[in-house]
């Protein structure tokens, strides 16, 4: 079938949504499909045979310097102009712009679907979208919870005003949520959320767990372990990816293991609460952050590190997770949210922001050679087993055939 994703923006080498699309529409490709994404910038990396069309926008999150990003032409375009207007106040208004894009695209394009599958846009042009072609909605996970974590991490009413306005969109995506024939989500738990935080109905949402990149992402017996490095994947200005519980747990750590160094693949922090933690707990040259990498620099973190550790308070998935372990890094995480799917029996279990049991278990797998070497082969086989692309792929296409045939019944 020819199959087109919509993806409002795909950055290859941060956040989940570049890799979901990349891995995606190589395995449907390779099960004989034609795939067409059709994607906001940062635009993803795909293989060859995947056509890219580009929807361009005004990528105002992409300059410094946002304001000399008018130009007297915004003024003949509303749409323009009301990206620029909202960004420069604090919003984020890419999903509804670039929905209205796509539409514009998709009606004056002679190219035909026979589905289309959104990456979470959840934006109102979706409902248009879906009276001309069978349409599918992934939903990784609600934003709204990472909107209440940093509500209530927040220090002060700027800060609160500052969240509430970026996710203005959110209203949007509640609203378009309950009208989608059919929603996808990539864990149980997502699933459970979607429902209870969106007001999805259960029976329109199929769960088809993620896959994680076993070729790409494997173990390396020739690669060198540096004794007591630790790796994570976290944005440090993310409160849901949990960092500063783990940065908390280091200076005991450090008591036990000097020479121990946390690497966290995301992107430096500023001026921000992460950075004072880090200068007042004076961890400047324990702590390395690593941002815009390759596949293949993030496979080398994680075959040079003796350990992974993933301290998140929520995540839809959990590619982090299943990375490392599918690169035999054994992982000690948190089961929240899709973490649950992901990690099994497979990895150490620590409880959603307990610092204590960061630094009891990290000080525990270091003294044990003998867990690390089970936790690896345990992880890696576990990705094997359940996390292939393939399997993921096969799915999507008897959501697709379903959503043909809603699609088809609605127009009779």
């Amino acid at each position: 079938m020819k199959i087109g994703i919509l993806s409002y923006r795909s950055h290859p080498y941060s956040g989940g949504q570049g890799i979901y699309v990349r891995h995606l529409s190589k395995a449907l490709q390779r099960l004989g499909h034609e795939v067409t994404v059709l994607s906001g910038p940062p635009y993803p990396q795909l293989d060859a045979e995947i056509e890219l069309e580009k929807i361009p926008s005004l990528d105002l999150f992409g300059v410094e310097d946002r304001i000399k990003e008018f130009k007297f032409s915004l003024l003949f375009s509303p749409l323009d102009l009301y990206e620029w207007i909202s960004v420069i106040t604090g919003g984020f208004p890419e999903p509804y712009t670039f929905g209205r894009r796509v539409l514009r695209h998709l009606k004056a394009s002679e190219r035909e679907f026979d589905v289309i599958l959104d990456n979470q846009s959840l934006c109102y042009s979706l409902l248009d979208i879906q009276k001309l072609y069978p349409l599918a909605v992934t939903i990784h996970h609600p934003i709204t919870k990472d909107h209440r974590l940093e509500i209530e991490n927040a220090s002060n009413w700027k800060e609160r005003l500052s969240s509430r306005r970026w996710h203005s969109f959110l209203p949007m995506q509640k609203k378009v949520s309950t009208k989608l024939n059919k929603v996808i989500c990539v864990s149980g738990p997502s699933k459970q959320d979607v429902v209870e935080e969106f007001l999805v109905s259960p029976e329109n949402v199929e769960v088809i767990l993620n896959g994680i990149d076993i070729e790409t992402f494997k173990p390396d017996s020739d690669s060198k372990v540096v004794e007591n490095r630790i790796v994570t994947t976290a944005s440090a200005d993310i409160p849901l990816k949990g960092l500063r519980f783990l940065i908390n747990a280091l200076p005991r750590v450090l008591k036990d293991f000097p020479e121990t160094h946390l690497m966290v693949i995301g992107k430096s922090p500023n001026e921000s609460k992460i950075r004072k933690l880090i200068d007042d707990l004076h961890l400047n040259e324990r702590i390395s952050f690593k941002s815009n990498l390759s596949e293949e620099e993030i496979v080398d973190i994680y075959h040079t590190s003796q350990i992974a550790v993933i301290p998140s308070l929520y995540e839809g998935f959990g590619f982090g997770a299943g990375e490392a372990m599918a690169c035999g890094t054994p992982l000690i995480s948190t089961d929240s949210g899709g973490l649950k799917d992901v990690i099994g029996d497979s990895a150490i279990k620590i409880a959603s922001g307990s610092i204590e049991e960061i630094e009891n278990k990290i000080i525990s797998l270091f003294k044990s050679p003998e867990k690390r070497e089970q936790l690896s082969l345990k992880g890696r086989n576990r990705m094997e087993d359940l996390f292939d692309w393939k399997i993921a792929a096969l799915n999507y296409v008897k959501v697709f055939e379903e959503t043909i045939n809603i699609h088809k019944s609605a127009n009779n």
